[in-house]
């Protein structure tokens, strides 16, 4: 386990802890932000990313790797000639080419987002260099703005910048596609195990023509649950069976495309021309333009392979696709044309029925083998982009366990797991077949790239500054490319392709609507988070050493009430804001008494295993005396919550207050400024030593007292002049908040020492 601030202390009230945490003197703006707060990308090198490539294969290429089962079956209906067989064939390998390797491989994958792939993270990464969205205040700070400024931009990207920025429907039109992109890549991931575990299963036909298809279901079934339970072990681990089943399997696929090549019908090459396409495509017309949902099928998991990204890298990706699997499914799908060439009825089921004579058994356990691995894609995608919507307040937050301590985006979502498995279970025992499934099959994936290469033509001109003349031309012939393939594949939204959409459909909604709601708490607590001299300010000719409050009484615009003292040291946690804390200000204002010495704990959670502990605190003083902020850095593997938390926070307050001491700056006992007096002249106020001492002493009386936590419990209602759509989006919003767990609960802390104070805003 990560070593905790916790268990480093000594058992001696305020001993001194070295090496010293960062500390500042500073009120409401302390600067608190450091530049490891951001998120980082994380670089391998050497080993370390042939090992990541190593991994990639067992995870990021079971879909698309398994996609030679049943790309042929889905794309004809009776036995092609020779001359379709080559125009399918081609559009199968320009298609692996043009939307796989070029779109994505080389370029979309350079639009990741601090290593973290997917459509919704080049949204993020758009919003980082564009002002597209709101942001949570207590959170804005750990965002990292990279904006370009005006002048750097060419005059075409100027005005497409400045429209969009300024145009309310462009905002929420990026928004809804990032959204989308999401829910569709779900929604897939309920299809895609079913799918491809399914189409292995059914291979034990080819052995056994008369098995039934409640025992091909049922094997099916088995597999998936197998499979989510095996996901909590991670990706570093499962990948060690993973890996090398992919690796044979694509393999086994290249031998048998060499054998049948050899064997049956080389010329099958020819193929390689792209007029070949085209021509099958002038050919059928309409009939060839339907057929294209059948050869789409040849790059499904495409979508998968950007947003598993965050779990690998770019370099391990692209060394993976180019260097092994890109050639084995070359192989794969021209071996097979060759032998359909000469069999033109083993289109039915191409990879068995083409497999070298004594080979069927291992093709088949193999084929068995990766379809459990082909669903490992779609599934890890679906934590990885979860994670992200979660972090960026459209989804409530659930648990999220990091699996490894290397590889900090290798992670696992525990009801995402369950409720995936629940799903892909109804669907393959519902659709029984992957003929019917495949009818379900490949509309979102055509959404998902389109949207990709809309977000990333964003990207080329705002983040990478490159001239709208270049990337023109190369956004319309991949757009074209994806228009034909979603236009064709929406022809199937009738006989079964409306399910997955409506699943992307009702998940979107939630996740708008979540935001939404979150936008309008968001306004509704910005009218209690300004600095603590907003609400109090001092008695003219005062005692600050006296019981009432320390001389202190609430502002004019509350009302000018005297401020009671409490003995004790209090501590108010916030998420993540360095402003006032939302509970101090409720407590302040409805309780008119201030604790002897006031700490605001900010829990600060970082995008690392663990923060070492001379980094983790950081502590500022407040305007208000005997009042500090302490930031808490922690990584994911950290403890930094438990039974002796007081006694760290006290322990780092007491570091501050010594450290400024010796080095001759005495730490004032600092005066609230009167009304409308300049902030900073309290701070500016010195005072001797014996300011040291005091401050030190009512530290460690304090702490001696009593040490009470107190939470905020905000409860919220819908403002009585709200409209009657706004009024049901947000009573919904309201009902799941009400109904998803809040992180505090779970915190341990002594139960005997922990204060919730609940209060009502309106939105």
């Amino acid at each position: 386990m990560a070593s905790t601030g916790v268990e480093k202390q000594p058992e001696t009230f305020l001993s001194p802890l070295r090496p010293a945490p960062s500390y500042q003197d500073s009120d409401e703006d302390p600067g608190l932000s450091k530049p490891g707060d951001f998120k980082e990308k994380q670089v391998f090198k050497g080993s370390l990313l042939l090992w990541l490539a190593y991994q990639s294969i067992g995870v990021i290429y079971g879909d698309i790797g398994t996609s030679p089962l049943y790309v042929y079956s889905s794309t004809f209906s009776e036995p092609p000639s020779r001359q379709d067989l080559l125009g399918v064939l081609s559009i199968v390998i320009w298609s692996l080419f043009m939307m796989v390797t070029v779109k994505y491989v080389l370029i979309i994958l350079y639009a990741d987002n601090g290593g973290e792939g997917g459509t919704f993270s080049m949204y993020s990464l758009l919003s980082r260099y564009m002002n597209i969205t709101n942001r949570d205040p207590r959170e804005a700070s750990l965002v990292e703005m990279k904006r370009h400024p005006t002048m750097d931009l060419e005059r075409a990207s100027k005005y497409a910048r400045h429209s969009l920025e300024s145009s309310r429907f462009a905002k929420r039109l990026l928004q809804v596609m990032g959204v989308l992109a999401v829910t569709m890549v779900i929604a897939d991931g309920v299809l895609t195990p079913a799918q491809s575990v399914l189409g292995a299963v059914q291979g034990i036909e080819v052995v056994s023509p008369g098995i039934s298809k409640s025992t091909v279901i049922g094997v099916t079934d088995a597999i998936l649950i197998v499979l989510f339970l095996v996901q909590p072990l991670g990706i570093t681990k499962l990948t060690f069976a993973f890996s090398p089943i992919v690796i044979i399997w694509l393999g086994m696929n290249a031998v048998f495309g060499i054998y049948n090549l050899a064997k049956y019908d080389a010329g099958v090459f020819v193929a390689l021309n792209p007029g070949l396409a085209f021509g099958f495509l002038a050919r059928h017309g309409e009939k060839g333009w339907r057929m294209l949902s059948g050869t789409l099928l040849a790059f499904t998991g495409v979508e998968a392979l950007f947003a598993d990204l965050g779990a690998f890298s770019r370099g391990a990706v692209q060394i993976s696709w180019l260097c092994y699997t890109f050639p084995c499914l070359l192989l794969a799908y021209i071996g097979q044309a060759a032998f359909i060439s000469v069999h033109p009825e083993a289109y039915s089921n191409p990879f068995f029925k083409c497999a070298p004579p004594g080979t069927i058994y291992p093709a088949l356990v193999f084929a068995i083998l990766a379809a459990i691995v082909a669903s490992q894609a779609i599934i890890t995608a679906t934590f990885q982009l979860l994670n992200q919507v979660m972090k960026l307040s459209y989804f409530p937050q659930f648990k999220v366990v990091h699996t490894s301590k290397v590889f900090h985006h290798q992670l696992y979502i525990p009801l995402a797991n369950w409720l995936l498995m629940i799903g892909t279970i109804i669907v393959a025992s519902v659709y029984k077949n992957t003929t019917a499934l495949g009818n379900a099959y490949g509309v979102c994936v055509m959404f998902v790239t389109f949207f990709d290469t809309c977000m990333v033509s964003l990207a080329g001109m705002f983040v990478w500054r490159i001239s709208p003349a270049f990337i023109v031309l190369p956004f319309l012939a991949i757009a074209s490319l994806d228009g034909s393939y979603l236009s064709s594949s929406l022809t199937k939204v009738p006989t079964g392709a409306w399910v997955t959409i409506v699943i992307a459909t009702v998940l979107a909604i939630v996740f708008l609507l979540w935001r939404y709601g979150k936008e309008q708490q968001w306004f509704a607590e910005a009218e209690d988070r300004f600095p603590t001299s907003h609400f109090v300010t001092r008695v003219h000719d005062s005692n600050p050493d006296s019981n009432s409050g320390g001389g202190l009484r609430l502002s004019d615009r509350f009302g000018g009430t005297a401020l009671g003292s409490m003995k004790g040291l209090t501590i108010f946690f916030d998420k993540a804001g360095e402003t006032t804390p939302i509970v101090f200000s409720q407590f302040l204002l409805k309780f008119t008494v201030l604790p002897e010495v006031i700490v605001f704990l900010h829990l600060r959670p970082l995008e690392v295993p663990s923060v070492p502990v001379e980094e983790r605190f950081t502590v500022s003083r407040l305007a208000i005396p005997n009042a500090y902020r302490l930031v808490v850095r922690y990584g994911y593997n950290d403890e930094i919550i438990g039974e002796k938390l007081a006694y760290v926070v006290a322990g780092h307050i007491q570091i501050y207050l010594e450290q400024r001491a010796l080095g001759g700056v005495p730490v004032p006992e600092v005066q609230v400024p009167v009304e409308d007096e300049i902030q900073s002249s309290g701070l500016s106020s010195a005072t001797s030593q014996g300011g040291t001492e005091s401050a030190l002493e009512r530290l460690e009386r304090a702490y001696a007292h009593n040490v009470v936590y107190i939470m905020g419990k905000e409860q919220m209602r819908v403002r009585a002049e709200t409209n009657i759509f706004r009024r049901v989006v947000l009573w919904i919003f309201l009902w799941i908040r009400d109904n998803t767990r809040g992180k505090m609960s779970s915190l341990a802390l002594p139960v005997d020492k922990v204060i919730e104070v609940g209060f009502l805003k309106e939105i």
